[in-house]
C-alpha cells in the first residue's frame, strides 16, 4: 500500500465554489492511518457534506470514532477509495499539539477522586460532567423543556417510604431472580442509551463488558455507536442481551434488523414508542451537533438536522405512524419476547397485554420526552392492580421500571410495588465515561451491595420476600397535603391518577 505523508493528504482540500454552496473537487481525509478519497462519495454522505469538508486534507479519526462502528467503512466504501496509509513515522515526528479543549479534559482526567472514593451513583456524575465534552454532557445530561419530569423520575422514591421488619434470619440474602427467561443475578439491566463512544472510545462494548462481569442483561440500543455485531460479538457465550428498537419508516428496515438480531441470538426485542417527535431537550439543542451519524443512520441514508443538538440530528428516521395495529405484524417476524418501552398508564399496559406482548417498561424517556409525564415508579402500582384485576399477569407478563433509579432502596421499592426489574442509563454512562469498564463494574456492585442492605434490614431474605406491605405510598398523598405548593413546584399530581385516586391511597 502506498505511503502518504500527511503533507500532500492536506493538499487535496481544493474547494470548487458553486452558485448555491461550496463543494470539494478533491477530497481526501484520514481515519485510523488510511488515507481515504472522499471526493465522489461526498454528495452522497448521508450526514451531508459540511462534516466531511470540516476534515478536508486532515486526519478525521477522532470525529468519526465516536459515532462510527469500525467496519462501516468496508461495509460502504469500495476498496478503492483508499488510496494508502498515513505516513506513520511523518506523523509521529510533528509536534502534538493540544487544543484547550484536550487540555481541560486531560486535566479532569488527572483530578479524579480515586474509584474506590466513588460512594454512589451521584458521586459519577459529579465526575462525568468535569471530564465529558460539552457536546457530550449535554446529550447524557438533557432533559425535556424544564427538565420537571426528569428530576421527578428521582424525586418520586423519597415519597415512598420504608416498612422493616426485624428479627428475620438475613444471614444470607439472596438478589438473583429471572428476567424473559434468563437468570440474572440481580433485578437490574443496563438500558439503550445512544451513542456511548461521546463518553468513552469504546463506547456500549464497556457496558456489555461490565454486564457480563455481573451476570446481568444489556439492551442494545438502535443508536449505538458500536456496531451491533460488535456489541454482541463482545458478550459472552451466556451473556444475555435484548434489542431497543426505533421503528423505521421503512418497514423493511427495522424487519431485517430484527430478523438479524433473532440469528445473533438476543433474547428480547423492546419497541420503543415514546418517541414519535422528539422532546425539546433544550441544553442539547445548544450544543449543535457536528459529529458523524451513527450506524443506524448512515445504513438507511437518513438525512441528519445539525442545527439542534446530537438528538435532533439523529432521530429522524423514526417513524411518528407507529401504532397498535403494528404490534400485531412484529409478531409476524420474530419469536423473540416483545416488550413495549416507553409506556406511561395502567391503559396502555393492558393494552400491550391483549395486544401479546410479553411486557412493558414504564419510562417517559429519562425525562427526554413529554416534561411533566409521570415518573414510572409512581403509576408502577396502578399499572399492576389494572393488569391484575384482568387476570393479565397470570401467563408471565413482565413490568420494568426504568428512570431515576439511582440507589439500591429505589430498586427494593420498584420491586415492592411489582416490578420484575428496574434498568439504568445515565448512571451507567457516567460510571463508564469517569471511568471505563473498571467504572460500571464498581457501579455495579455499589447497586447490589445496597439492595442486600436495604434487604437485611427490611427483613427480606429473597426478592420474593418483598412485598407492597413493606412500602408506604401514603406518604405521597401526605407530602402534598403539608405541601399543597408542591402541586405547582415539583409535580402536578391530581393530573396524572384518575380523579379520586389521591383519597384513596
Amino acid at each position: 500500500m502506498k505511503v502518504i505523508s500527511p503533507q500532500e493528504v492536506a493538499q487535496h482540500n481544493k474547494k470548487a465554489v458553486s452558485a448555491r454552496h461550496d463543494t470539494l473537487e478533491d477530497l481526501w481525509i484520514v481515519l485510523h492511518g488510511k488515507v481515504y478519497n472522499l471526493t465522489e462519495f461526498l454528495s452522497e454522505h448521508p450526514g451531508g457534506q459540511k462534516i466531511i469538508l470540516k476534515y478536508a486534507g486532515m486526519d478525521a479519526t477522532k470525529a468519526f470514532d465516536p459515532i462510527h462502528p469500525p467496519d462501516i467503512i468496508e461495509r460502504y466504501l469500495s476498496p478503492e477509495v483508499c488510496v494508502g496509509q498515513i505516513d506513520q513515522a511523518l506523523v509521529a515526528s510533528q509536534p502534538k499539539v493540544e487544543t484547550e479543549e484536550e487540555k481541560r479534559v486531560r486535566l479532569a482526567h488527572e483530578a479524579k477522586p480515586r474509584l474506590d472514593e466513588m460512594y454512589n451513583t451521584f458521586d459519577f456524575e459529579t465526575v462525568a460532567k468535569n471530564v465529558l465534552s460539552p457536546v457530550a454532557w449535554a446529550y447524557y445530561s438533557s432533559g425535556a423543556d424544564d427538565e420537571i419530569t426528569m428530576r421527578e423520575n428521582h424525586n418520586a422514591f423519597h415519597r415512598i417510604w420504608l416498612k422493616p421488619r426485624v428479627l428475620v434470619n438475613v444471614k444470607e440474602v439472596d438478589v438473583s431472580t429471572t428476567m424473559l427467561g434468563t437468570k440474572v443475578d440481580m433485578p437490574l439491566y443496563i438500558t439503550a442509551t445512544a451513542l456511548a463512544k461521546l463518553g468513552h472510545p469504546d463506547g456500549e462494548v464497556v457496558l456489555t463488558q461490565a454486564a457480563a462481569k455481573h451476570n446481568i442483561v444489556q439492551m442494545i440500543p438502535t443508536l449505538a455507536s458500536c456496531s451491533f455485531d460488535d456489541i454482541v460479538d463482545a458478550a459472552l457465550a451466556t451473556q444475555s442481551q435484548w434489542l431497543q428498537l426505533y421503528v423505521n419508516a421503512d418497514r423493511q428496515v427495522s424487519q431485517k434488523f430484527v430478523e438479524h438480531a433473532e440469528k445473533r441470538g438476543i433474547k428480547g426485542l423492546f419497541i420503543t414508542v415514546d418517541a414519535p417527535q422528539l422532546g425539546r431537550r433544550e441544553k442539547d439543542m445548544r450544543q449543535k451537533y457536528d459529529q458523524e451519524a451513527p450506524d443506524e443512520i448512515e445504513r438507511n441514508k437518513t438525512e441528519v438536522n445539525r442545527n439542534e443538538g446530537a438528538a435532533r440530528a439523529i432521530s429522524q428516521f423514526i417513524d411518528p405512524s407507529l401504532c397498535w395495529d403494528d404490534i400485531a405484524w412484529f409478531r409476524t417476524i420474530t419469536k423473540m419476547p416483545i416488550l413495549i418501552k416507553g409506556v406511561q398508564t395502567a391503559e396502555d399496559a393492558v393494552l400491550a397485554a391483549k395486544a401479546g406482548c410479553q411486557g412493558v417498561v414504564l419510562s417517559n424517556h429519562g425525562g427526554r420526552q413529554l416534561d411533566f409525564a409521570p415518573s414510572a415508579i409512581e403509576i408502577l402500582a396502578e399499572v399492576m392492580d389494572a393488569l391484575r384485576a384482568e387476570c393479565l399477569l397470570d401467563n408471565g407478563f413482565e413490568v420494568y421500571v426504568d428512570g431515576g433509579i439511582r440507589r439500591g432502596s429505589d430498586i427494593f421499592k420498584a420491586i415492592a410495588l411489582g416490578a420484575t426489574g428496574v434498568g439504568i442509563g445515565r448512571p451507567a454512562l457516567y460510571a463508564m465515561s469517569s471511568y471505563g469498564v473498571d467504572g460500571v463494574d464498581h457501579l455495579l456492585t455499589l447497586y447490589k451491595n445496597e439492595l442486600e442492605m436495604v434487604m437485611r434490614l427490611m427483613g427480606a431474605r429473597t426478592l420474593k420476600d418483598i412485598t407492597r406491605s413493606m412500602v408506604d405510598i401514603r406518604n405521597i398523598k401526605d407530602h402534598f397535603v403539608a405541601n399543597p405548593t408542591d402541586y405547582l413546584a415539583h409535580h402536578a399530581y391530581d393530573q396524572m391518577l384518575p380523579r379520586g385516586k389521591l383519597s384513596k391511597l
